[in-house]
């Protein structure tokens, strides 16, 4: 079957790779790709919110899937458009309608949608410019840190965690006044809640699912988790205290309140629900003669809220999870479609993956694009192009930012066209020896500017060895 991939960033090259394994992939697409998804099929210059265009190239290259990587075209409603077009309504689209998309493109309604079905989450209010004098209210009932939220897309900038009540009124205005355009024309404003966040991802094809590795990512920019918020620093999965009493918490708790308030909706969800958690310490029992119990080496003592709900996949989540399913992911995708999930087995590799993401020089800020990529072999500096990935190494290099230099003359030169460029992933039988092994391949690659952190999964080393567990 051909099948025609939409995005453009890590996430979409980790689908890609995987893709391709499959023999009942005949030819892959990727709208619009980048210099590493060359690497797997065929890049066209097609954006993935402009529908007639994706629709006249779908009836050209006689497609018969549509995967969906970003949420924007998601939101727009990308899966109806099809369902409303008899030419392209039998083809299949990995992603949900817009209906569903709504999880992730308006806080407001998932908020709710939680609120209506009994899920947990932190207790919040949501305004408008006209109840404006009501948040602030509202902000004086919290205690500090506050958490601000755009209702809309917002490019993954509309969190503003304020560690001030003045910050956080300032910061109220601003959103309401058009800080993130009319993504912030309501705000939600939380409850901040203590604790570790991790996500874990679910398939949906309308009726049943499946539950796909848990991951954590690295928001922030810096070392310890300081500075800016960014797309993603890095991840890792599986998150060690995310045992099988965790996950079947999770799994109660969320996921069959999620599918069933979905349905009772009368919301065919087909696609990614990447559920966002805090894993909030909880206190431990009191034991019969009365002390408290030892605190638990597993997820007994941790109680999962959910953040957000996303309606695909995260990046770099993707980049850790993804290469873990050792299932075909086509005939995945293709149960989903037809709603047989249910009898679909997904076999996980039970090996720890752990994602370092290279950045340009200055992101989340400013930075320059265009900077060449290379990597060093033996026989010395050859241009990332070269460096192939395949299915069975233990360190596998995601294009995130990525493109080619057209006016370059001689051969192919990579070169950097966004903040996040690479994503380094790697398997070990444990964190330590994961990330070790993607620190030790990233001395491979150059470009002038590259940053990246040195501490992606050392906090989860830190609870493994409170825990008396080996990383």
């Amino acid at each position: 079957m051909n099948i025609l991939l939409l995005g453009s960033g890590g996430r979409e090259h980790a689908f890609a790779w995987k893709i391709k394994q499959s023999p009942r992939c005949k030819k892959l697409f990727i709208a619009p790709g980048n210099a590493g998804t060359l690497q797997c099929g065929t890049n066209v210059p097609i954006n993935p919110s402009d529908f007639p265009s994706i629709k006249d190239f779908v009836l050209k290259e006689k497609i018969s899937m549509v995967v969906v990587g970003p949420e924007d075209p998601l939101v727009k409603g990308i899966h109806d458009y099809f369902l409303g077009n008899p030419e392209i309504a039998s083809i299949p689209v990995i992603g949900p309608q817009k209906d569903g998309a709504q999880l992730e493109g308006s806080k407001d309604f998932s908020k709710k949608f939680m609120e209506k079905y009994h899920i947990p989450t932190a207790r919040y209010q949501t305004f408008n410019k006209t109840t404006l004098k009501k948040g602030i209210k509202f902000l004086e009932t919290l205690r500090p840190p506050f958490v601000l939220k755009a209702d809309g897309l917002a490019a993954g900038k509309g969190v503003i965690i304020p560690h001030t009540i003045e910050e956080a009124k300032k910061e109220l205005k601003e959103m309401l006044c058009g800080k993130f355009g009319s993504a912030s024309s309501k705000v939600v404003i939380e409850e901040f809640l203590p604790g570790i966040e991790l996500s874990v991802f679910v398939l949906s094809d309308g009726k049943s699912y499946k539950i796909l590795p848990s991951a954590k990512d690295y928001k922030r920019i810096g070392d310890g988790d300081t500075g800016l918020n960014t797309g993603g620093m890095g991840a890792v999965s599986p998150v060690p205290f995310a045992d099988k009493t965790f996950l079947k918490k999770v799994e109660n708790q969320i996921i069959i309140p999620t599918i069933e308030g979905l349905k009772k909706e009368g919301i065919v969800y087909k696609g990614f629900i990447f559920i966002g958690l805090m894993a909030v310490p909880s206190h431990p029992s009191p034991s019969k003669n009365g002390a408290e119990k030892k605190k638990s080496k597993s997820g007994n003592f941790y109680t999962p809220y959910v953040i957000e709900y996303n309606c695909r996949m995260g990046d770099p989540e993707t980049e850790v999870v993804i290469p873990r399913i050792k299932s075909d992911i086509v005939d995945v995708f293709c149960a989903m479609a037809n709603q047989t999930l249910q009898k679909s087995i997904v076999k996980i590799d039970k090996r720890t993956a752990t994602t370092v993401m290279l950045s340009s020089g200055g992101y989340p800020g400013d930075y320059k694009k265009g900077i060449p990529v290379y990597f060093l072999n033996k026989k010395g500096r050859k241009d990332l192009s070269e460096l192939q990935n395949k299915e069975d190494e233990s360190t596998i290099y995601f294009h995130a930012g990525t493109g080619l230099n057209k006016n370059f003359k001689k051969g192919n030169q990579t070169i950097t066209t966004g903040g996040r460029v690479l994503a380094v992933t790697s398997f070990g039988e444990n964190i330590s020896e994961a990330a070790g092994q993607s620190y030790e391949n990233i001395k491979k690659i150059k470009f002038n500017g590259m940053y990246f952190r040195k501490d992606i999964g050392k906090d989860l080393m830190k609870i493994n060895k409170a825990n008396g567990k080996r990383d």
